[in-house]
């Protein structure tokens, strides 16, 4: 149904501009790195610094991200994981879980077995690494959430246009390296952060320069001499302005000891250590003895001999004897720890050492064991029993009687099993390594001529015997032909060092190494195996067929999407489809397959894919062409292809004066050029306009735009004195005239008053005048005196409450502040209840679509379309 005409003038000359639709920057990193650039300046360091950012930025925006653990590209809507450490490598969220698991369970599984910890305690403990830079994570870093490149947002926006992918699009605001104290100035961005831009004033390493430098540069040197004192105190440090500590003073020179008898030349670091080996033996305040220390710095300290004193065993103390006098003895009993460590001496207190040997009776076994005696405690127990102790061999029994001492050397035939693993070890039972085997093992060439001996065990570290002979055995590989000749050798020969590059039915060819039949080694000249087996090995080695197609192609989906390739071994035919929407246009030649990306026919496939193949949907929308020449009308029919019908729908048009309205068919008057369109709408009549500076009408035929030269106008005017006693006919310019000369604008003359006053009043006009004047000033109101009300009286309560409700009320200060901050507080909780409507609303949109995905998800399980 077509609309109805339009009543107004509205839809006539103005072309409707519809909004642009917003397109996507090819390229994100001038937004990301804008505020950077303008706190630093597009300085070669700076672009030095952002490179490395420069190629991740790149690579995302992009899409050409790859995870290195499945090798898929990474979409902008999967979520991902970031390494924090050295590579800033990112990698699909599920894939890294997966990795970490397994890694962190496979560390926990070996740190069990090979230490005394429970599985629970290897698991806490179990690391996991960065699939590329190897930096070690603990198992509480495995990601769980979905996190955008700075880490503040969960679940950051796929859908943004104008947003990197995997980013918030807010300022990153991480801690810079070096905490330095100040954060990243970057929107949210894969790769490391920059160095800090921000100017400050530091010192050099030695602190005699200070100068203004970026914050992330701020360590320097100034090349200079450091001119720090060193640890000794005395000389300052030589080298040139250096980072750390400085090293030890080297400065040479005569040094004392720190008790002054010796003096020696060494280094300055080492005078304050610097002991000699004699003792120190000042006289001690007490003047009687010297100091038994070795050489020390400062003070000997009191004598040991005074203050209080105890007697040798320690029981009683003395006070106030001098230093030349023994202790006395107290006469208790000693009751010191003897030799043996089990006794205590039983003597009174002495002086000197306690008994050397312990006499307490104590029951001893014996040392093989098997008799039990009383004997003092410093006495061994030997019995006539055999003494069954092991030898110094660890394996044989000792078969002497119970030894005094050690039992002697084991006579024993050892009998192991040497380093060989085929011959048992003929010498006497002893502890340690065998020695190597005896017997000697011919180890030849392969034609036999070039041959020597090894002892046993150690052919297989000797290398073969040269020999000048060629190879006698033919290859029986496919590069027979092409091999090279070479040198008789101990063994088989080398295998093929060719490529195989048998072609597959594909067209690839084999990129493995030559894996075809090898000749067998000649059996005289081979070494037999360790395992004693029966090795009769006459017929070739048979060689191992070409394994499936390696190579990786780019395969595309079952739509032939562009961009939506997978990188698949070309042996691997399986077919897949890529999720995105098919795409394909539409028999209407206007709009696209919206369904998921699905089979097409084609007859250059075989019968099993044209089976499955599925047709395109069928559009019913509504045309929404833009007809020729562009109207507002929208097609009647249904999409189609080709060009819409001509617009029939009737268009009104009023005309330049207003004075009448033509009805148009709209092909009609689209089709016409500009100045037509203008001599159509004309409705050949005079203009009904007034002029703009008089009550007259445009004499003019009806014509677009203003009226031309509206301050000529040519008619009559009755033109009047003050008193409107005289009036004369007048052209309307002139009066307009008149009025420009008297100072005063005709558009702000009245119409009805327009030519009033222009003539001069004669005589008689002017007693008129007067008459007027007496008659206006007698009907003038008079002017009644208001009486002071008297204030002695009091007024009744209603007319004191009518002035009270009357009186203009000042409003204080504070009531000004209490109103304004009741309408603050209106406006912020209004605004807090947008923000919440609007943030839940989000949210429940979301969920709506997951829940519309999981929908979409379970459906294609269960129906598959290919």
């Amino acid at each position: 149904m077509n609309p109805p005409p339009s009543d107004s003038d509205t839809d006539s000359d103005h072309s409707q501009s519809g909004s642009a639709p917003l397109r996507r920057h090819s390229d994100l990193s001038d937004s990301i790195f804008r505020s950077y650039l303008e706190f630093t300046g597009k300085s070669s360091a700076t672009n030095a610094d952002l490179s490395k950012i420069q190629s991740f930025l790149t690579s995302s925006s992009s899409g050409a991200l790859s995870c290195l653990i499945c090798l898929e590209r990474i979409r902008p809507s999967d979520p991902t994981w970031s390494c924090t450490s050295i590579c800033f490598s990112v990698f699909h969220l599920f894939c890294i879980q997966s990795w970490a698991r397994q890694a962190s369970d496979l560390s926990a599984l070996r740190a069990s077995t090979r230490l005394p910890i429970s599985q629970s305690k290897a698991a806490e403990v179990s690391l996991w690494n960065c699939p590329k830079c190897r930096v070690e994570y603990t198992q509480s870093q495995i990601p769980k959430i979905y996190r955008c490149f700075c880490g503040k947002l969960e679940n950051p926006p796929s859908d943004d246009p104008w947003i990197l992918p995997h980013s918030c699009g807010e300022v990153c605001n991480r801690p810079l390296k070096h905490s330095c104290g100040h954060h990243c100035l970057l929107l949210c961005h894969p790769g490391p952060c920059p160095s800090c831009p921000k100017l400050v004033k530091a010192h050099c390493f030695c602190g005699s320069v200070q100068d203004v430098r970026r914050c992330g540069f701020k360590n320097f040197s100034c090349n200079n001499a450091c001119k720090k004192k060193l640890a000794c105190g005395v000389h300052r440090c030589s080298e040139i302005c250096h980072e750390g500590p400085c090293p030890p003073c080297r400065v040479r020179a005569v040094y004392r000891c720190q008790c002054g008898k010796r003096e020696e030349e060494r280094e300055c670091c080492e005078r304050l250590n610097f002991r000699c080996e004699e003792p120190c033996e000042k006289m001690l305040g007490c003047g009687q003895h010297k100091c038994s220390k070795g050489c020390h710095p400062m003070e000997c300290g009191p004598c040991p001999f005074q203050g209080k004193r105890t007697c040798p065993c320690g029981k009683r103390v003395h006070e106030g004897l001098s230093c030349k006098d023994a202790v006395p003895l107290c006469g208790a009993t000693c009751d010191k720890m003897l030799s043996c460590g089990y006794h205590r001496c039983p003597e009174r207190c002495h002086r000197g050492q306690c008994l050397e040997t312990c006499r307490t009776v104590v029951t001893k076994w014996c040392r093989c064991g098997s008799l039990k005696k009383e004997v003092p405690c410093h006495q061994d127990l030997a019995c006539e029993r055999k003494c069954q102790r092991l030898r110094d061999c660890g394996r044989h029994p000792c078969k002497r009687r119970c030894c005094d001492g050690d039992c002697p050397p084991c006579s024993e035939i050892c009998g192991r099993k040497l380093r060989c693993k085929n011959h048992k070890c003929p010498s006497p039972c002893h502890r340690g390594a065998c020695a190597p085997c005896p017997v000697m093992v011919t180890i030849a060439c392969l034609c036999g001529v070039t041959h020597f001996e090894v002892p046993c065990g150690t052919e297989m570290d000797q290398k073969p015997p040269r020999c000048r002979k060629p190879c006698p055995i033919t290859p029986l590989c496919r590069h027979g032909a092409n091999s090279k000749p070479h040198k008789c050798h101990y063994g088989a020969c080398h295998p093929c060092k060719l490529l195989c590059e048998e072609e597959y039915p594909c067209g690839h060819k084999c990129k493995l190494r030559c894996h075809g039949p090898k000749p067998p080694p000649n059996p005289e000249y081979t070494l037999k195996p360790k395992k004693k087996k029966s090795f009769h090995q006459t017929e070739c080695t048979p060689g191992s067929p070409c394994p499936p197609c390696p190579e990786l192609v780019w395969r595309s989906c079952v739509g032939q999407h562009f961009a939506a390739e997978r990188m698949m071994v070309c042996s691997d035919k399986s077919l897949f489809s890529c999720d995105n929407l098919c795409g394909n246009p539409l028999p209407c030649g206007n709009h696209f397959c919206t369904k998921t990306c699905h089979p097409l026919k084609d007859q250059s496939l075989p019968s099993g894919q044209q089976a499955r193949s599925e047709p395109c949907e069928v559009c019913h929308l509504p045309c929404k062409k833009e007809r020729a020449p562009a109207c507002t009308h929208p097609c009647p029919l249904s999409c189609h292809p080709g060009d819409c019908p001509a617009c029939k729908v009737l268009v009104k048009r009023s005309c330049h004066c207003g004075s009448m309205v033509h009805v148009f068919e709209c092909i009609y008057y689209n089709s016409l050029f500009e100045k037509e369109q203008t001599a159509v709408r004309s409705c050949k009549g005079p203009c009904h306009r007034k002029l703009p500076y008089c009550t007259h009408l445009c004499p003019e035929t009806c014509h677009p735009g203003q009226c031309s030269s509206p301050q000529k106008c040519s008619k009559k005017v009755t033109v009047r004195c003050g008193c409107q006693t005289l009036k004369r006919e007048w052209l309307c310019h002139d009066v307009q005239a008149a009025y420009r000369s008297a100072g005063s604008d005709p558009k702000d003359v009245p119409k009805n008053q327009f030519g009033l006053g222009l003539i001069p009043c004669e005589s008689n006009c002017k007693s008129k005048q007067k008459v007027v004047d007496s008659e206006l000033h007698s009907r003038r109101p008079k002017v009644v005196e208001v009486k002071e009300p008297n204030t002695d009286k009091p007024a009744p309560k209603r007319k004191k409450r009518r002035e009270r409700v009357q009186e203009v009320t000042q409003i204080s200060t504070l009531q000004k502040i209490v109103a304004n901050m009741k309408r603050f507080l209106l406006v912020v909780t209004l605004l807090v209840v947008l923000v919440a409507v609007s943030y839940y609303g989000y949210k429940g949109l979301l969920r709506l679509s997951d829940w519309m995905n999981e929908v979409e998800e379970n459906r294609q399980r269960r129906h598959p379309r290919i």
